[in-house]
This record gives structure tokens, sequence and C-alpha cells, in this order.
């Protein structure tokens, strides 16, 4: 039954994605479920390193190892559920995973301080499907080009920044249904701009 009882334990130590050196502790930062396979994404924080982990046969684990960029944080997936974008926050970089072919297919600049949540999936009118994250460190709202198949020249790539109301944000949200991207500002120092929401017309993005 489902007792709860951990069946597996499964180390996150290892060498750092850039210097190469060996981190003793580092911190689980999300963890979420592939639709491609019976795997878990986990991202490792310190490391910058992206497990995919394979709970098929957990006596006989398989675990690909993604070198992505350190501090990575949380992320989201794009609308077709095949690539997890996530914020490698401190590096200022979203770093895309193929999770059908199981690799890295990007690691997208940004800035400052990237924090997207899920981030937040929309058609814009020019650039078709994108994925949209604020930021911590400044106002910015960027959107990645998501769609290799039928915007091939725009894929992966910051097609849009926006100007959001400064910086602390934390999340950015949208629906299918809705024709508004909303982001908020919750830890911005000024009260005004932390106690509201800015709210952009997809289709008129650049109005602000």
């Amino acid at each position: 039954g489902a007792t709860l009882e951990p069946l597996k334990v499964v180390s996150t130590r290892g060498m750092t994605v850039d210097t190469q050196e060996f981190h003793p502790e580092p911190r689980v930062a999300a963890i979420v479920a592939s639709h491609q396979h019976p795997e878990f994404i986990v991202n490792v924080k310190e490391t910058g390193q992206i497990l995919l982990v394979n709970y098929e046969d957990i006596n006989n684990l398989k675990t690909t190892t993604i070198g992505a960029a350190r501090f990575l944080h949380d992320g989201g997936w794009d609308v077709t559920k095949r690539y997890f974008l996530t914020a490698a926050n401190q590096s200022n970089k979203i770093a895309v995973v193929d999770s059908k072919e199981q690799k890295l297919t990007a690691l997208v600049d940004v800035d400052k301080i990237p924090h997207p949540g899920r981030g937040a999936n929309f058609v814009d009118p020019k650039y078709g499907p994108v994925w949209a994250t604020s930021a911590l460190g400044n106002e910015k709202v960027t959107l990645v080009a998501t769609d290799p198949e039928k915007h091939k020249d725009h894929a992966w790539k910051v097609v849009r920044v926006l100007k959001g109301q400064g910086g602390g944000s934390l999340f950015v949200k949208t629906h299918p249904k809705s024709k508004n991207l909303y982001v908020d500002t919750t830890l911005n120092p000024d009260p005004k701009i932390s106690q509201s929401v800015a709210v952009f017309d997809i289709n008129n993005l650049e109005a602000g």
C-alpha cells in the first residue's frame, strides 16, 4: 500500500558543472515527472546538474546526468510537455531539457536572477508559442520561443523582453482561455509595487 516509506535513496553529491569541484551537500531545487518516460527530472541546485532518474526498475536504477548551469531553481513545461525549461537563477540562464530525447537542448541567457515558477505559455502574435519568465533582479519579463518545428529560426531564443513594474517578481501566470499575462512583484521594496500585479495584453504586448 501507499505507506510513503522510501524505497530508494539517490545521492545528489557530485561535481559542479563548471569548475568540476566536488560539492558535498547540494540541494534539490525541483522535481518534476516526465511525460515521455518513467522518469523524474531532478534539479540539483549547487552542482548545476539535472538528473533524469528512471524509476521503472528501482533495483537497477538508471540515471542520466545532464550538465546545465549552476544554481538551478524552479521551472516548467512548454505547451507540448516535451521540453522542460528551468532557471539557473544566479547564473542568469534558462536551461531547456528535451525530455523525449533525454538531453540538453539549449542554455538561454537572460537577466537578472530569473524566477519563473512554472513560467507561462502562450502564443505570441509574431513569434508563435513562447514561455515567459520574470526576474528577481530587475523589471524584465523575458519571452523565449519554444516551437522548433514551425518557428525554427526563433526556437530557444529570447524574442521579446517586456518591462514590468520592477524587480522582485516571483511568478508569471496566464491561462489558455485568457488574453492576458500576469506578473507579480512580491519582493519589491516599494509597497505600491509589491502589492500590485502587472497585466499585459498578449495580443498587444508592446503596449505595456
